[in-house]
């Protein structure tokens, strides 16, 4: 293969090759469901959902798993106050989160497994554990009952973060947590609380509790992916501490690697901070869909490389609209031929070439609007489906044309397309005046005519 990849890991991009040819297994930490989600998570949804595009578009078989965490402290908080059981508010938020990835384009992943429907494997993995001398219960304070990881007995934590155990230790700013051997060891099990509702409690030999939220991913992608597979994705939040706890587990328990590449998208950020519900600045997906087309909020996402950080505002958006107009222009000046992808026409190659270094959708998103500018000039059908199909790579470009250039219009087409015929009949009697009064009249409500030996045709104005 050609295709290389920014592992994390290593901190270098690596020629990739999976570990069973032909067949790449990505395991890539979905959302905890106790609200909307924002365009930080929609961000995550859409660049793996283009590295996986890209890998089926390169001939590989793909099993795509993106779990759901439903159960956590948030969720539970949340579902006391709204008095609705656990399950009825992840069950809502699951079918939100269907709803806005499916507008975004975003293809379902092969499995997408909730944490609440692996507990036995996360038992199971936590008894290994407990074998091999890492993990303890606690036997006093507050968490009593609670069972954790041992870090310090695993060597080699660290190693995907960066951080050495003296770094961490340094940093900490409490003495031995109650329980806890050393302030670094995190939670396996969380013993239940007598506040806590009934359905946040399974049985387990460490006495009625919950999983804690690594090891549900540990558990999960072992179950379906097995012990190693090839690639483990995830915001860069979750290098330190989620992802670096998965592989204290995962590698703790079986001895070997998790996954082969690491890879981490970058953060969306407003105002130079990083777009978090824990800082207020978020916009839930369903809020930006409300002002902005979605295949123009993919569009946003995918412009910019998905290591790099994403500056939200409304003008970067307005900005991504009117770039994919000028896509959707070429397209609808000249019907798209129905062409299988010639790799070595040479569009096709510069396309190629981008996507095989680290996903590189900035520069292949440069070659779309170099293919449309030859699709202007020469007026190929050839070259206009090429387009139409290397844009379908990056799940772009495959609505009809003409209703994406017209979309947002005040008034509808019938009435447009009505004024329309009453300006060509007064430039017919050479009233000429009426005609430039009705082109005005719709160019104030944002309707730009455009005249051709073949016809007028109308969009919204950029």
């Amino acid at each position: 293969m050609s295709l290389r990849i920014y592992n994390t890991l290593s901190r270098d991009v690596e020629d990739f090759s999976p570990l069973l040819p032909g067949h790449v297994r990505m395991y890539v930490c979905g959302m905890t469901v106790y609200d909307l989600c924002h365009l930080g998570h929609a961000r995550a949804m859409v660049a793996f959902d283009v590295v996986q595009r890209w890998l089926k578009v390169s001939g590989l078989k793909v099993t795509y798993v993106r779990n759901v965490t439903d159960i956590d402290d948030k969720i539970i908080k949340r579902a006391v106050e709204n008095g609705e059981t656990i399950r009825s508010l992840t069950d809502r938020m699951v079918d939100a989160l269907h709803q806005d990835a499916d507008a975004l384009g975003i293809e379902r992943p092969t499995h997408e497994p909730r944490a609440t429907d692996f507990v036995p494997q996360m038992l199971s993995l936590i008894g290994t554990l407990e074998k091999k001398g890492l993990a303890y219960q606690a036997q006093g304070g507050s968490d009593q009952g609670d069972v954790n990881y041992a870090v310090r007995k695993f060597d080699g934590y660290g190693k995907l973060s960066g951080k050495s155990l003296d770094e961490l230790r340094a940093g900490e700013r409490v003495e031995v947590l109650d329980g806890k051997d050393d302030p670094l060891d995190f939670v396996l099990w969380k013993s239940a609380k007598p506040s806590e509702p009934d359905d946040a409690k399974w049985d387990s030999p460490y006495g009625p509790g919950r999983p804690g939220w690594h090891i549900e991913c540990s558990a999960m992608a072992c179950e379906l992916l097995g012990e190693s597979f090839d690639i483990h994705g995830g915001g860069a939040d979750l290098q330190f501490p989620h992802h670096e706890n998965e592989i204290a587990q995962s590698e703790g328990a079986f001895g070997k690697p998790l996954a082969g590449t690491w890879m981490h998208n970058g953060f969306v950020r407003v105002d130079n901070e990083k777009m978090s519900k824990s800082l207020g600045n978020f916009f839930t997906i369903r809020e930006i869909l409300a002002k902005y087309d979605a295949e123009t909020v993919r569009f946003f996402i995918i412009r910019a490389h998905y290591r790099s950080p994403l500056n939200y505002s409304d003008a970067h958006l307005d900005d991504a609209r009117n770039s994919l107009k000028r896509l959707y222009t070429a397209l609808d000046l000249v019907s798209p031929a129905a062409v299988a992808i010639d790799w070595a026409n040479p569009f096709a190659a510069r396309f190629k070439a981008a996507m095989d270094e680290d996903f590189g959708t900035p520069e292949a998103v440069a070659v779309l609007f170099d293919l449309a500018g030859e699709v202007n000039k020469t007026r190929s059908a050839a070259l206009a489906g090429l387009l139409k199909s290397l844009g379908g790579c990056l799940g772009l470009l495959q609505s009809a044309p003409g209703s994406y250039l017209q979309a947002g219009a005040g008034l509808d087409d019938a009435s447009i397309q009505q004024l329309i015929a009453q300006r060509a009949d007064a430039k017919k009697a050479k009233n000429f005046a009426e005609a430039d009064r009705i082109r005005d009249d719709l160019l104030g409500q944002g309707i730009v005519l455009k005249d051709s030996p073949t016809g007028t045709t109308w969009e919204v104005q950029s």
